[in-house]
This record gives structure tokens, C-alpha cells and sequence, in this order.
């Protein structure tokens, strides 16, 4: 295996500390908030966040592409080298004030991820990966829960922006899994959720109909804790699907089998 290249994590850790600076410097500022949906919104601080990791990438590595949530691909075209970011991840709690958002960001190189770097700017947490290599909390290994039995475990999970117009499918999965697990959260964050479940706080999270940007980082933390992650019906993950399973490895086909349940 060749060996990391250590300036792209530190790029990474870079890049995002950056974003939470920003982040906090709009936080519960009256910052300006467009629609780009029904109840899909942007904020003036998504926007800055990205502009400034665009100019650090174009900067530093002119070779490589961008694809981010609110300006799409950029840099150079057809490039291995992909930075897939998030600039803030739960901007619908960043903007009504709830101290529950991060930057994501993962590097993905010929489609998977490497590096991946993401940092909740209001506790101050640091969650960072090198596929191979490990995963750290504030520069303390991750590891996930030992939890194995689904009545014991705190699952998560988020809903999409078109859950107005097709409630039943997502409602009816998050009653089915209320049924079988001790709880089930929405925290409004998937990079975050994949997070806690890297650090044990959770013990597995599913989601569907996601962005690459949401997911590419959290995923690889997950894997590199020690979890597992895959698409639902258990074969190899890739972001670009938006679709993920992520656990703590133990409960995961307990918690494949609650969701092929309803299909």
C-alpha cells in the first residue's frame, strides 16, 4: 500500500477548521437564508465556507477537482484527485440556531475516499480518517460500540428534502426500527450521525437519498473505527448512490434485515 501523503490530511484538517471559524463567525448573526426548495434552504455562510475551500484547493492543488453542495464540480476536469465538501452539513439546524452542524470533507482518489476530515465547530471535535491508517477523535483513535443485540442499540437516521411529498416509506422504516432498538434519533446531520457512530455514541445510522458530500467522509471514519458500511441491501457502499448503512459491524445485518423488511 502506498504510503499517506500527509499533506492532504493536513489540508483536510485545515480546510475544515477553517469552515467551523467561518461557521461561528455567522452563528446566530441574522445571516441572510435562500430556498433552493420547498423546505431545502442555503445560507450566506454555506456560500463563504465553500468559496474559501475552493480558493485552497486551486491554490495548493491545481490538479485537482472540487465537487461541494453549493457550486457543484469545479477545478480540473476529469481529475483522479477529487475533494468532495460539504461546507456545512445540518445548515437547517445552523440556521435556526442549533449548535448540531460540521464541514465534511473527504478526498476521494480514482472514486475512494483516502482522507477524510469532519469538525463541529461548537463542541470543538475533530473526527479525521486515513483509509488504512485509523480514525481519531481530537487525535485519540475511534473506535465503535460493542453493542450486539438491536434492542440494546441507539440507532439514527435523517429524512430528505422530499419527505413532504413521499412520507410513507421513510416514516414507515423509522417505526420499524422504534420497534426493535431501545431508540431512534434524527439529529438533522448525516456527516455528524456517521461520526457518533465512529465514536461509539451511536451504534448505527441509515439513510437514503443522500449527496456524495454528506456521506463520503463520515463513511470512511466509519470503516476506519472499526465499523461497517455498505448500501442497504448489504453490497459495497459508494456515495454516489446516497444510499448508506453504516454500524458498528456487530448489528449490521440485524439492521439490513429491518429494512428489507419493508421492500
Amino acid at each position: 500500500m502506498q504510503a499517506p501523503n500527509p499533506l492532504l490530511l493536513s489540508t483536510a484538517i485545515e480546510a475544515v477548521l477553517e469552515a467551523g471559524r467561518i461557521q461561528l463567525s455567522f452563528f446566530r448573526s441574522g445571516l441572510r437564508i435562500d430556498k433552493k426548495g420547498a423546505i431545502d434552504i442555503v445560507t450566506e455562510a454555506d456560500v463563504a465556507v465553500e468559496q474559501m475551500f475552493r480558493a485552497l484547493v486551486a491554490e495548493r492543488f491545481p490538479s485537482h477537482a472540487v465537487v461541494a453542495e453549493e457550486m457543484g464540480q469545479g477545478g480540473a476536469a476529469g481529475a483522479s484527485h477529487e475533494w468532495v465538501f460539504d461546507p456545512i452539513d445540518g445548515t437547517t439546524n445552523f440556521a435556526h440556531g442549533i449548535p448540531f452542524f460540521c464541514a465534511s470533507l473527504a478526498l476521494e482518489v480514482d472514486g475512494v475516499a483516502q482522507v477524510a476530515a469532519i469538525y463541529d465547530p461548537t463542541r470543538r471535535e475533530l473526527y479525521t480518517a486515513e483509509r488504512g491508517v485509523g480514525a481519531w477523535l481530537n487525535g485519540e483513535p475511534l473506535r465503535v460500540s460493542a453493542t450486539d443485540a438491536l434492542i440494546d442499540a441507539v440507532v439514527c437516521t435523517g429524512f430528505p428534502y422530499s419527505i413532504q411529498e413521499d412520507r410513507a416509506g421513510p416514516v414507515a422504516l423509522f417505526g420499524r426500527f422504534l420497534g426493535v432498538s431501545r431508540a431512534v434519533r434524527r439529529f438533522g446531520s448525516a456527516a455528524l450521525d456517521l461520526a457518533y457512530v465512529a465514536a461509539g455514541r451511536l451504534d448505527g445510522f441509515y439513510e437514503s437519498r443522500l449527496n456524495r458530500w454528506d456521506i463520503a467522509a463520515g463513511a470512511l471514519i466509519v470503516e476506519e473505527a472499526g465499523g461497517r458500511v455498505s448500501a442497504y441491501g448489504g453490497g459495497a457502499f459508494s456515495a454516489r448512490t446516497g444510499e448508506i448503512l453504516a454500524s458498528n459491524g456487530r448489528l449490521h445485518d440485524a439492521m439490513r434485515a429491518v429494512i428489507e423488511d419493508g421492500r
